[in-house]
């Protein structure tokens, strides 16, 4: 499987893109896993901190355009995007057109994967994808809307407030949203954040989101310093992980630059790592 070329799973052509990259620090990604242990995986800048994609699935059939987030944006002033080293990838690069898009399944209401659903319009925020269902978890709408201090600066008000204008659609809990497509909530990270799983009973890929943020975060004491609660999140994790392997399944790491993708195994203490079957 080629990370960039579209592939066939069930009812939907899947293409694989970046709508761009990032960085954060690298200490917070890790949370307590020591920098000299995390940074043999992934180095760092000389400001400690670590690129980071926007890794999103385009999944189309016969009356549907679905995106799984939709990036940073482009709302950032020159300060904010230097400190984040935002880079945006060509608007003819991507491989839709926004008014074509159906549904946006938004894993949760983070600037990193929620900051593209809107767009400044000469002073106004505007809807990105004006003819689309948005999908999200109750739970982390209400949590974008009410943010504690440890997540605030995560929910932005010029990605959240546009939203009540939206043709939302909420859920609650692990349920089929769409046809072959599940959505599992989880709330270690953050409050109803959602994984993805699409699925046509014979093959599955599992888009993990913030439960794994990378292929270096597969071992289960590898998580980030943002999770609001670590015990959560390692329990959610095991399960994914566990589910992945019960299920043959295909993990997608949503921020990871290097591997886009890759099959799971546990190891001999018991521990999860990637096979051999990866791509990057």
């Amino acid at each position: 499987m080629d990370a960039h070329k579209s592939f066939k799973l069930g009812r939907y052509t899947i293409t694989p893109f970046l709508f761009g990259t990032f960085r954060l620090d690298g200490g917070s990604m890790f949370g307590s896993v020591p920098k000299n242990l995390w940074s043999k995986r992934i180095a760092p800048d000389d400001e400690n901190c670590i690129a980071l994609a926007c890794r999103s699935l385009l999944l189309q059939d016969s009356t549907r355009s679905i995106l799984v987030d939709v990036g940073t944006g482009d709302k950032w002033s020159d300060k904010l995007r230097g400190i984040y080293d935002i880079k945006l990838a060509p608007v003819d690069a991507l491989p839709f057109k926004k008014e074509e898009i159906t549904d946006v399944i938004l894993t949760h209401l983070h600037f990193d994967h929620a900051g593209g659903i809107t767009y400044n319009n000469n002073g106004n925020l505007d809807l990105t994808y004006p003819n689309a269902t948005i999908h999200l978890q109750t739970a982390n709408w209400e949590r974008a809307q009410k943010p504690t201090p440890k997540d605030k600066a995560s929910y932005l008000s010029d990605t959240v407030a546009p939203l009540h204008n939206a043709n939302l659609q909420l859920c609650d809990g692990s349920v089929e949203i769409l046809p072959e497509i599940t959505v599992h909530r989880v709330d270690g990270h953050t409050p109803g954040q959602q994984w993805i799983e699409i699925s046509d009973g014979n093959k599955t890929i599992m888009f993990a989101t913030d439960v794994i943020p990378t292929s270096h975060h597969v071992p289960l004491a590898f998580h980030m310093g943002y999770d609001v609660c670590a015990d959560t999140l390692l329990r959610e994790k095991y399960a994914l992980l566990d589910k992945a392997i019960m299920k043959d399944a295909t993990i997608w790491f949503q921020h990871d630059t290097q591997v886009a993708c890759s099959k799971i195994q546990r190891t001999d203490r018991g521990d999860f790592s990637l096979t051999a079957d990866l791509t990057t």
